[in-house]
């Protein structure tokens, strides 16, 4: 199972084999032994699925240390852009944005280690995401950052009038503010 590098510290796609005929498609989305095999020694405790329609932004999210979150992002049908943050700090991509198009057809995933604000817009009139945890939800160690943060510039790909944001993400802190207490092991 490939792994592609991005640029920023321990953050990988995996682009799984997938087996197609005229009966349809087959793919491991997760094999342990694969993820192992390339260094990623992540045990899964939590399996998580939402539904969202054209326009959703949701995040930037993450959970403070103890209870920071690796992640495992797919999307099951539909298109999003998935978008994290680098706030390690230490980290030679602090403060930098990485962002890349998941789709139920693509079938690329997202690996994020502990120390990513998340984040993803829907592209298409629906998408139905999943994704794995390796910490269970601790809402006490909420946190997160403005989609909008002017010092981040992230293109959402959704025109202002028609992005749907909760009022808790309207609300969360810009960058330079946040409350992240992450560091950069290397």
């Amino acid at each position: 199972m490939p792994f592609i590098e991005t640029g920023f510290p321990g953050l990988l796609v995996f682009e799984p084999r997938i087996f197609g005929d005229s009966r349809g498609y087959f793919f491991e989305s997760y094999n342990e032994k694969s993820f192992i095999e390339a260094g990623i020694h992540t045990r899964f405790v939590q399996d998580n699925e939402s539904s969202s329609s054209y326009g959703v932004i949701r995040g930037l999210h993450y959970q403070l240390s103890p209870f920071a979150q690796t992640k495992l992002i797919r999307v099951i049908e539909g298109s999003i852009l998935d978008v994290v943050v680098d706030v390690r700090k230490g980290s030679p991509a602090y403060g930098k944005s990485y962002a890349l198009e998941l789709t139920g057809e693509n079938k690329k995933q997202l690996f994020i280690p502990a120390g990513f604000a998340h984040g993803f817009s829907v592209l298409s009139q629906r998408a139905v995401v999943q994704y794995k945890c390796d910490q269970f939800y601790n809402k006490e160690s909420e946190g997160g950052i403005r989609y909008d943060d002017p010092g981040l510039n992230i293109d959402w790909k959704i025109p202002a009038d028609k992005a749907i944001i909760s009022g808790k993400d309207k609300i969360l802190p810009l960058f330079a503010d946040c409350n992240a207490n992450f560091h950069f092991k290397s």
